[in-house]
Parts: structure tokens; sequence; C-alpha cells
């Protein structure tokens, strides 16, 4: 797959292209489908598939906190993406210029001048351009005028026309880890790089790999029994998402304490699956009433696992 990053590095030489145009937020079996459906489409017109997506997501900038939690980082998502075999991702960054484009000059300038669209498939409610005044209705009747076709994302949905990354976020929110993973149609993992934290794990019998989320707002919070790999190996531990209020924490991240593990891991890259949820994440009157319940979370965990196995 080839990455393109940013608008700047389209090469004038490789235009024409099958596209499609999404956040591709945790990249579902509905997402998946879509893709199987492109890659089909531009092998029949022996064109490129391809898939442009954006950073940060466009709700992101103009919502702050109060867009939608992400499924998954791009990071996440642009492995996600090379699994399904797509010719082309194009990641654009989408900032206050960008979202200044009108809708005309999205599809003149950037949809038939710099990429050559052939077949273009979105959903049905996609807007785009400046105040959001382009439609799927105003694309359909470009495409007649200037020689690209345009379907809607559902008309490559069969079975998992329902699902959404906004139900996925639900089911993660409730702590239904398992309805999650049956609509991503693969695990839902954290990704993330081990940094040095306040080492107050340390001081009552619990290390723990601290990893910042980085997200402005995370799709799930809670203790989780989890499987972690490391260095293509994988551990049993279990995990704290949250903001840690009973230290006063103020940032989300992920605290992670793996069983029988003993080793320097600060700077290695963790992916973290959450199996089962324990509890909520909650604010103790003293650390030792957190210790005692951190306690009782390993025995629960271990429990989960013994039961698993």
């Amino acid at each position: 797959m080839q990455l393109i990053r940013g608008l700047h590095n389209i090469e004038t030489h490789s235009r024409g292209c099958v596209l499609t145009i999404g956040n591709f937020d945790g990249v579902h079996l509905g997402h998946q489908e879509v893709l199987n459906g492109l890659k089909k489409q531009a092998k029949a017109l022996s064109l490129p598939s391809t898939v442009m997506t954006f950073e940060p997501q466009p709700q992101e900038l103009f919502n702050g906190t109060g867009a939608p939690a992400r499924l998954s980082r791009l990071r996440d998502k642009l492995s996600l993406l090379s699994r399904y075999a797509i010719d082309r991702l194009l990641c654009v960054r989408f900032d206050d210029k960008f979202s200044a484009m009108t809708a005309n000059d999205f599809i003149e300038q950037l949809l038939v001048k710099k990429l050559g669209v052939k077949f273009l498939v979105v959903g049905d409610d996609f807007r785009f351009g400046y105040q959001r005044t382009g439609d799927f209705d105003m694309l359909v009747a470009a495409g007649k005028k200037l020689g690209f076709e345009v379907v809607s994302t559902q008309s490559l949905k069969v079975s998992n026309a329902r699902i959404s990354s906004t139900l996925i976020r639900e089911h993660l929110a409730q702590g239904d880890v398992d309805q999650a993973e049956l609509m991503l149609g693969h695990p839902f993992v954290i990704s993330g790089r081990v940094r040095h934290g306040d080492k107050k794990g340390r001081t009552i019998g619990f290390p723990t790999a601290n990893i910042a989320l980085n997200r402005k707002v995370s799709p799930v919070q809670g203790v989780f029994a989890v499987s972690v790999t490391l260095d293509e190996k994988e551990y049993q531990g279990v995990a704290n998402i949250g903001k840690r209020p009973t230290v006063n924490g103020l940032r989300i991240q992920l605290e992670i304490h793996l069983f029988d593990f003993d080793g320097d891991i600060y700077g290695k890259c963790l992916d973290t699956r959450l199996l089962k949820k324990i509890r909520d994440e909650v604010k103790f009157d003293s650390f030792d009433l957190l210790k005692q319940q951190i306690q009782r979370d390993v025995i629960a965990t271990k429990t989960y696992f013994g039961a698993n196995t």
C-alpha cells in the first residue's frame, strides 16, 4: 500500500483511480465490505484502489473535546488498512485551510484534476466543502458532467449495513468488548509506547507500564483483563484506563500490570487487547484503599484467565 501524506504529495503522472472517502475509524466490518467492493471495482477498471482519509478527523477540528472518541489512532488505522491490499492511501491534513475549500473546488480541483477519479464510493450522507455545502446528489450530478461514476457505500454492503463506528463506541463505553470485537471483525487493541510514570504502583507491589493515550476522548474507561503483545510474545495482565482520580490525575492514560513479568520495557511499544471489563474506575479515599481494590482486581482477572484457558 502506497501512503501519500498530504495533497502536495499527489503525483500528477499517477492520476486515475477508484476512490472512497471517509474516516474509516476502527476499520470495522462495514468498512471492510466497502474496501473489498472498492478493490473489485478497481480491478474491473484496471485502476488503483484509493482510500482518502483525514487527520485529524473533521469533527475533531470543529468540535474539539466534543468530537466522538476515536476507535483507532492514525498509526493503528494505517496498520489496519494495510491488511486489505489497498493500492493507495491518501491521508489529508484536515485543517482550517482544507475545510475552507469550496464544494466545487473539492470536486473539480481535487477529485478530477489532482486524482483523476473515475469511480467514487461515499456514504449517502457524505458532506464536503466549506460549511458542508456539498452533498451526495451534488457529486452524482458532477460525475455525470465530468466523467466519473458515484455510488453509495450502502450499495457495497450486504450483511453488515447496520454496523457503525458510533455503535461500536457505545458497546465499548458499556464495557461490552465482545460485541465491539464482533462488529470490528478484529480485536480492539490500544497501542502505545511505555513511558516513565510516577512509579506509585511499585510502592504497593503493583508496578505498571504507563502509556499516554494522546486522545482528546477515550472510547473506553475502567479496569480490564488484557492480553499484551511485547516483542512478539503474549502476556496477561490487568489494566486501568482513565484519569486515576485517587492520585488526582488529569489526563487519560493506560496503566498495565503484567502478570509474571519482570523487565525494563521503557520505550517499548505494547499492543494491548481488552478482553473483559472488571469494573469502572472510581476514586478512593486513600491510597491504601486503592491498593486493596487492586488486589481484588488482580484476583478477579486471574480468575477470568483461569476460567478461559
